[in-house]
């Protein structure tokens, strides 16, 4: 079965957040690391994955991106630090 996802990258800093829908996260973030992606990842050198949600629609996982960049971003790093609360780069992981 194909999975799409919803995340959210940082930098370094952890000082921005880029939320992000796709159905292949792993290339996804490859893209954003080698600046293919979005402007503002490569702007802000926003390559860390710390959170990502997993559906099984696209439709899901788009309707989650736009809920979540609607949120103000205290509840964004609230939900990141419970389910990555060493703030782990996930990329590595995948």
């Amino acid at each position: 079965m194909k999975f799409s996802y919803t995340y959210f990258l940082t930098n370094k800093n952890k000082t921005v957040l880029y939320t992000g829908a796709t159905g292949n996260l792993k290339n996804r973030i490859k893209l954003h690391i080698e600046g293919k992606g979005a402007k503002f990842t490569k702007k802000y050198s926003a390559f860390e994955l710390v959170y990502y949600e997993k559906f099984e629609k696209y439709e899901d996982a788009f309707s989650r991106e736009k809920q979540l960049k609607a949120w103000r971003k205290s509840w964004k790093w609230d939900l990141i630090k419970k389910f990555n609360p060493g703030l782990k780069n996930l990329y590595l992981e995948l």
